[in-house]
C-alpha cells in the first residue's frame, strides 16, 4: 500500500480490531460522521488519536479555534483504541546515561517533569470530563526476569531518584511476591510512580466527546488522500470530500501516511506491538500465582512484555509483533505471546484466550518524540514517536500544540518553554528509509541475544 511500510492487513481502516476494548467499550461511540462535502476551518487535525483529541478539545475550550478531525477509521481505531491502556513515565528509548550525556541533567529533568504531567493531565481530563476509563492502580512495576536485571534495576532506580526526583521504590524478590505476584522469572523490582492504567477506547471516546462539545467537528471514515496547499490555505481531499484549512496538525503516530507530504517521509519507524486477553480468571486462578495488584507491570527486558488484570480479572498479556504485519505473521505472533504468557505462569499455560489483536507504536531515529513544527511552513504542527508510551504523551503532546497555535499564530516563531529541548523539532530522517524494516529487525535480534545472556 502507497506510503506505509507494513502489509496492507495492517491498514484496513474499514474493519475495527477484534480487541478486548472494543468488545468492552460500551455504549460510548462518537457519530464522527465522513467528510461529504467542501468544509473551511482554522485548524485541521490528521488523525483522531489522543494527539488530534486533545489538540482539538484545548483548542476549542481555551481558545475557541474552529478545527476538524479528520481519522482514517472510526475514532480510536489507531493505535490510541487498541493499547495496552498504560498511563506512565515514559516516552523515549534511550537509557538515563544516554539522555544525560547528549542533553544534560537539567533537560532530562525537564523531559521527566513533561512526563509527570501528561500523567496528571491524563488524570485531570478523566475528572473533569466525567470520562469513565475504568481507572485501576497507583504505580507502574518493573520487574526483573534475573539476579543481573535486579542489580541493573537498583542502580536505574537510584539514578532517577537521585538525580531527576522520580518517585521510585525498590523491593527484593519476596517483598514483591508478597505484595503483588509470583512468576518464574521474578527476581526482585521498582514500583514506579506516578502511574495508573485505563480502558483505552472508553477514555478515547470520552476524549472526542469532550471535544464535539467545545466546538470541534469529527470526521470517521475520512482518511486523507491527498494534502495540496493552494495560496495560504492547506487542502485535505478524502474520497468523500475536501477540507481546506490554515494549519494542520499531523498527528497519525506509527499509522503515518508518510506520502501525504514530503517533509515526514523516512523520519518514523513504526513497531508492530501484539497483545491477547484471556477469559476471566477465577478467584482460585488468580491464587495460583499469589495475583494481587491492580498495578500495570513490564518486563525488564530489551524486549519487554507488559500485562495487567482488567476489572473483570482477566490477564492482558503483551510483547513486539512481527516482521510483515500480514494476517499470517500475526497468527505466529499471538501463538508465541501465548506461550510467553505460559512460561511466567505456568499455572496459567492452558487458560483460554479469548481476543488477541495488534497496532503500532512508532520510534525515532534519536529515540524520543519529535513535537514542533515545519521549518519551511510552521501552518503544519506534528508530534509523533511516542516509544510505546502513549498515553500521557500524546495527550500533553495535543495540549502543548494547541497552546501553541493559539498563542503564536500560523508564523509561530517562539518555540514554547514547556517543550523539552529533546522533543523539540522532526526527527532525522532514517538512511536508506526502504530498509527500515530490516534495522528493525537486526536490532531486534541483537537485543534477544542481550536478553538471553543477561
Amino acid at each position: 500500500m502507497r506510503g506505509y511500510l507494513y502489509h496492507e492487513d495492517m491498514y484496513r481502516f474499514g474493519e475495527p480490531q477484534n480487541s478486548y476494548w472494543e468488545f468492552s467499550a460500551g455504549s460510548t461511540a462518537v457519530t464522527a460522521a465522513p467528510l461529504s462535502t467542501e468544509e473551511r476551518c482554522d485548524v485541521a487535525v490528521i488523525g483522531g488519536g489522543y494527539t488530534g483529541l486533545s489538540a482539538a478539545y484545548h483548542l476549542g475550550k481555551y481558545h475557541q479555534i474552529e478545527t476538524r478531525v479528520l481519522e482514517a477509521g472510526h475514532m480510536g481505531w489507531g493505535a490510541s483504541g487498541r493499547n495496552a491502556g498504560f498511563c506512565g513515565i515514559g516516552g523515549t528509548s534511550l537509557s538515563l546515561k544516554q539522555m544525560l550525556e547528549k542533553y544534560g541533567l537539567e533537560e532530562s529533568r525537564h523531559f521527566y517533569r513533561a512526563q509527570v504531567d501528561g500523567v496528571e493531565l491524563v488524570r485531570q481530563l478523566l475528572v473533569e470530563e466525567g470520562i469513565d476509563a475504568q481507572v485501576q492502580g497507583q504505580a507502574e512495576l518493573e520487574v526483573a526476569p534475573s539476579p543481573k536485571t535486579f542489580a541493573g534495576l537498583i542502580e536505574h532506580a537510584t539514578a532517577q531518584r537521585e538525580l531527576l526526583g522520580l518517585d521510585n521504590q525498590v523491593l527484593s524478590a519476596e517483598e514483591f511476591r508478597s505484595n503483588y505476584f509470583e512468576s518464574s522469572e521474578m527476581h526482585g523490582a521498582i514500583v514506579n510512580r506516578p502511574a495508573f492504567s485505563l480502558h483505552p477506547l472508553r477514555y478515547l471516546r470520552g476524549l472526542a466527546a469532550a471535544a464535539e462539545r467545545n466546538g470541534a467537528k469529527l470526521h470517521g471514515q475520512s482518511e486523507v488522500v491527498e494534502w495540496t496547499k493552494q495560496g495560504g490555505e492547506h487542502v485535505l481531499v478524502t474520497r468523500g470530500g475536501t477540507l481546506r484549512a490554515r494549519n494542520v496538525i499531523f498527528a497519525t503516530n506509527g499509522f503515518m501516511p508518510e506520502h501525504l507530504h514530503r517533509a515526514f517521509s523516512g523520519r518514523p519507524l513504526p513497531m508492530i506491538s501484539a497483545m491477547v486477553v484471556t477469559r476471566p480468571l477465577t478467584a482460585d486462578e488468580l491464587a495460583r500465582h499469589r495475583w494481587q495488584t491492580k498495578d500495570h507491570a513490564i518486563t525488564s527486558k530489551r524486549i519487554l512484555n507488559y500485562y495487567r488484570v482488567l476489572p473483570d480479572n482477566r490477564l492482558l498479556f503483551g510483547g513486539r509483533g512481527h516482521a510483515t504485519g500480514s494476517d499470517a505473521g500475526a497468527k505466529q505472533t499471538f501463538a508465541a505471546i501465548s506461550r510467553r504468557l505460559g512460561q511466567l505462569w505456568p499455572r496459567w499455560q492452558d487458560i483460554a484466550i479469548a481476543y488477541r489483536w495488534h497496532g503500532l507504536i512508532c520510534i525515532t531515529l534519536r529515540l524520543t518524540p519529535a513535537l514542533g513544527r515545519l521549518s519551511e511552513d510552521p501552518t503544519v504542527l506534528f508530534a509523533y514517536g511516542y516509544h510505546g508510551n502513549g498515553i500521557n504523551t500524546s495527550t500533553w503532546s495535543g495540549k502543548l500544540l494547541a497552546d501553541w497555535l493559539a498563542a503564536t499564530g500560523p508564523r509561530g516563531e517562539r518555540i514554547p518553554d514547556e517543550l523539552p529541548l529533546m522533543m523539540r523539532g522532526i526527527s532525522p530522517r532514517f538512511p536508506l528509509a526502504a530498509l527500515r524494516l530490516r534495522y528493525l529487525q537486526a536490532r531486534l535480534a541483537l537485543f534477544r541475544l542481550q536478553d538471553a545472556l543477561d
